[in-house]
């Protein structure tokens, strides 16, 4: 049996011309993307549309659908951790955040990772494929929808920051930025949307010059290639000079200023020496250092900084200009960093697959 295509993969142009197909105007298009993106599950529910037109989109395609599988509530209420099930029995994860001025979505864009970040628990499986525009618009879907229904704001901010490379699923991952922003959907603003990347620098600049003014997010974790190549093994493909110059040229066609990402880890990344090395390396463009200290994950050696180290480095970046940020701690309690939660529920499991 053929599986029909699924509308929620669709943008507004491939909607258009499904409609059209079916001898309806194209205005149609809209309606069916304002009743997708609010999340209804069925055609029939729409119910501004033809009857007639009703039964040709049940006939013809689907409305897919990702399941709560868990969901996991921080005891101090500033984070909800979702596993999702999808439809061919993988299971993905994404987090609410909760701030003072909104809720913030972190989702994810791959089901598992191929960078192989020697600190993150996404990675510790490899990659079993991408996610569809559709998959990762259903993440927004879901959980606005049970925030409504507990009476809380939507989502206002998203960080396309879980488990995977975004621009490792490059066509997938725009299509979806562009989706979220349809003002009869989401309606999401793409100052309000940001991208986390290892660094894949002609990815890039290849977003770069595609007109989206999101926020780039870039995860150094070392000042120099020698190091960073050790922490994260992608970096042997791309040295970090490519990486300092792709941020230069997005800065420079957007306007948006960058976000390097920094993970403290005890005794390897964390040295004032270190500071002093990253200072001088992103000097010369707007940008700012966002410091993580590490999430110790079951299975891996790196420890994060302590307190005091963790001070002093803020200190000495500060002491040359760097604007730095610390990032807060969220969901510690419930596997709250990137992969934690996923890989916990497949542990012993044979394979990447959650059979129900």
């Amino acid at each position: 049996m053929i599986e029909k295509p699924d509308m929620l993969d669709f943008s507004l142009e491939e909607v258009e011309q499904a409609v059209q197909r079916l001898g309806q105007p194209g205005y149609r298009a809209k309606q069916i993307l304002k009743w997708l993106h609010k999340g209804v599950s069925h055609f029939d529910e729409m119910t501004d549309l033809p009857q007639a037109f009703r039964q040709s989109l049940n006939e013809q395609f689907q409305i897919g659908r990702i399941q709560i599988l868990e969901r996991h509530h921080s005891n101090t209420g500033d984070a909800i951790k979702y596993l999702f099930l999808l439809s061919d029995h993988n299971i993905i994860e994404c987090v609410v955040m909760r701030y003072k001025y909104g809720n913030t979505l972190c989702l994810s864009t791959q089901v598992g990772c191929r960078m192989g970040c020697r600190f993150c628990a996404s990675t510790i499986n490899g990659l079993v494929r991408n996610l569809s525009a559709g998959e990762m618009m259903s993440q927004v879907i879901e959980v606005n929808r049970e925030l409504e229904e507990n009476g809380e704001r939507r989502i206002g901010n998203l960080v396309l920051m879980g488990t995977g490379e975004p621009l490792d699923n490059y066509s997938n991952t725009v299509k979806f930025i562009k989706m979220v922003h349809y003002p009869m959907g989401i309606n999401m603003s793409y100052r309000n949307i940001t991208l986390s990347t290892c660094g894949l620098a002609p990815r890039m600049i290849e977003l770069a010059d595609e007109g989206l003014p999101v926020t780039l997010s870039v995860s150094l974790h070392a000042p120099n290639d020698k190091l960073r190549r050790f922490i994260m093994p992608a970096a042997s493909v791309y040295p970090i000079i490519d990486v300092i110059e792709a941020s230069r040229y997005y800065y420079e066609k957007t306007g948006r200023r960058i976000t390097f990402e920094y993970i403290l880890i005890k005794d390897l990344n964390d040295r004032k020496e270190h500071a002093e090395e990253l200072a001088e390396l992103i000097k010369g463009f707007p940008s700012h250092v966002n410091i993580i200290p590490a999430n110790e994950v079951s299975g891996l050696d790196f420890r994060r900084s302590p307190e005091r180290t963790i001070q002093r480095f803020i200190r000495e970046l500060e002491s040359r200009g760097v604007v730095v940020t610390r990032r807060r701690e969220l969901g510690l309690d419930i596997e709250g960093a990137c992969g934690q939660l996923r890989r916990s529920r497949l542990t012993g499991r044979r394979n990447q697959r959650y059979e129900r």
